[in-house]
């Protein structure tokens, strides 16, 4: 599901990434997967895979340090705020060609289970890091260069257009401090978290560890997203 440059190839391929990582909103099936899927209990394994650490300091981070937001490497011409939009929303409408997102609804939100309308310039929508940015910060992103913080901040992978004032709660939290209201998600949610973490060699809390274990033990088949884009952003991306 990775997005390449180049050529007629980005055309093919931007479409299946877009559409690959689908199932991160969608609660309807048991088990969220990307592109290529994943066995039964591949959530739980991926898990118990994850490196137990200690957070680091939380000293340094500013938002910038991931790069601009919402830049644009996969080279689509679109930014990756408006790709998620059109990934996640229904009835989309857009402002000039297909890529700006002016209107559409989050049918349902997957962290409440509510239906929300989206409508560009009003704030009842936000695009989340299923793993924030400083909680990346802490668990390992502070030593890694420029390259890949700006990967992961514009990842499908690790983004999901979700209701505001849900992911406004959720603030930095990580599984051991937040969890969706609406509980049909939760395995969902976990487990796109352990898929991000895993990709990108984040390591886990203690608490943290043993938060996503529990709620992946309620879902014993819980398969992992796979997919996203690759690791390195396009060297002409650069952070402050």
């Amino acid at each position: 599901m990775a997005r390449l440059r180049g050529g007629a190839v980005i055309a093919v391929v931007v479409v299946f990434a877009v559409a690959g990582c689908k199932d991160l909103q969608d609660k309807g099936s048991p088990g969220a997967q990307g592109a290529t899927g994943g066995g039964g209990g591949a959530a739980m394994s991926a898990a118990d895979s994850l490196t137990v650490k200690g957070r680091a300091p939380k000293t340094g981070y500013t938002r910038e340090k991931f790069g601009s937001a919402w830049a644009d490497t996969d080279s689509n011409s679109c930014d990756t705020r408006d790709d998620i939009l059109k990934r996640d929303l229904k009835d989309v409408k857009f402002t000039d060609g297909d890529c700006k997102v002016s209107s559409g609804v989050l049918d349902p939100d997957p962290y409440s289970g509510k239906d929300v309308t989206y409508k560009r310039g009003r704030s009842l929508v936000d695009i989340d890091h299923l793993v924030a940015l400083s909680d990346a910060w802490q668990t390992g992103a502070k030593y890694w260069d420029g390259s890949k913080r700006i990967a992961l901040a514009n990842d499908p992978l690790n983004l999901l257009a979700v209701n505001a004032s849900a992911n406004r709660g959720k603030g930095d939290g990580d599984t051991a401090t937040w969890l969706p209201p609406d509980k049909d998600y939760r395995c969902t949610y976990v487990a796109a978290q352990v898929a991000v973490k895993k990709k990108y060699g984040l390591w886990v809390t203690s608490a943290e560890k043993a938060a996503m274990k529990k709620v992946l033990a309620s879902c014993p088949g819980q398969k992992l997203p796979t997919g996203g884009n690759p690791t390195k952003a396009p060297s002409r991306f650069k952070t402050r």
